[in-house]
Order: C-alpha cells, then sequence, then structure tokens
C-alpha cells in the first residue's frame, strides 16, 4: 500500500553535485583523492521520462527482499511497458501496491518480496492496472 502519491514537477534549474571518480567502500572520499569526475544532477540520473515520471512513497515490508523498505521514496516511471520480473506499482481492489510483475504460463501475478505475503494471481478475464515500473528507490537514513 501507499500514501501520499506526488507528481513530479519540473524544476526550473537543475542542481548538480559534486561527483568523485573515487569509490569508496565506506565512507566520505579521501581529502588527498582531489580528483573530481564532473558535476551530477539527481533528476537527470534518477529520471529518464520528465513527463511520464512521479514518486511515491512505499509503507509497508512487502518489498523488503527487493530493497524497498517502509518509508522509501519509489521513483516511477508511466511511460514503461512493464515486463515480467519488473517491480510496478498497480492497482489492486482500489488501493495502490507495489510488487514484482510475473507472467508464468499466460497467467500474470503480483509478488511480494518477503515470504510473509501472498502472491497474488489474476486470471483470465481479471483486471490487473499497472500505473508505472518503479525505477529507483531513494533512502533516507537520517
Amino acid at each position: 500500500m501507499f500514501h501520499s502519491l506526488q507528481r513530479f514537477r519540473p524544476a526550473t534549474v537543475l542542481q548538480r553535485f559534486t561527483l568523485y571518480g573515487h569509490k569508496v567502500a565506506a565512507g566520505f572520499p579521501s581529502p588527498a583523492d582531489d580528483y573530481i569526475e564532473g558535476r551530477l544532477s539527481l533528476d537527470e540520473h534518477l529520471i529518464q521520462h520528465r513527463n511520464a515520471t512521479f514518486f511515491v512513497r512505499a509503507k509497508g515490508n512487502s518489498m523488503i527482499g527487493a530493497g524497498i523498505h517502509d518509508g522509501d521514496l519509489l521513483v516511477v516511471d508511466k511511460s514503461l511497458n512493464p515486463a515480467s520480473g519488473d517491480i510496478v506499482i498497480a492497482v489492486v481492489d482500489g488501493d495502490l501496491t507495489v510488487k514484482r510483475l510475473q507472467k508464468r504460463g499466460g497467467i500474470y501475478s503480483l509478488k511480494p518480496e518477503n515470504p510473509l505475503f501472498e502472491e497474488m494471481l489474476f486470471k483470465e478475464g481479471q483486471e490487473l492496472q499497472v500505473w508505472g515500473v518503479v525505477t529507483a528507490t531513494i533512502k533516507k537514513f537520517i
């Protein structure tokens, strides 16, 4: 389930942040490493189709196996055609949910990434409405 559905509004000015060419195992780049790869715009990095992208905050723990936790901000692209294996935002019984889309033998299902939750099967004639494909997850640790 989700709450706080927010449409993406394109900013007029892109904010670019320093991108170091140095990879770190854990921590901040060494002060001795003054090699800067360039500038990074988070919206250019995370958003492929600006006009078809929206954000939604995850609620619950049905997708923890996919790294999606309660409170994570999901980047969703409505312009992508959902394929089996994609993590999607779908409407089930009037509620939004995030699950992995599966197709086996002509039968679609929405599969949670937590064994405590059951897979939702959609038989022929049942409607499965997919709102978009999740393309990124944004976490805040503080």
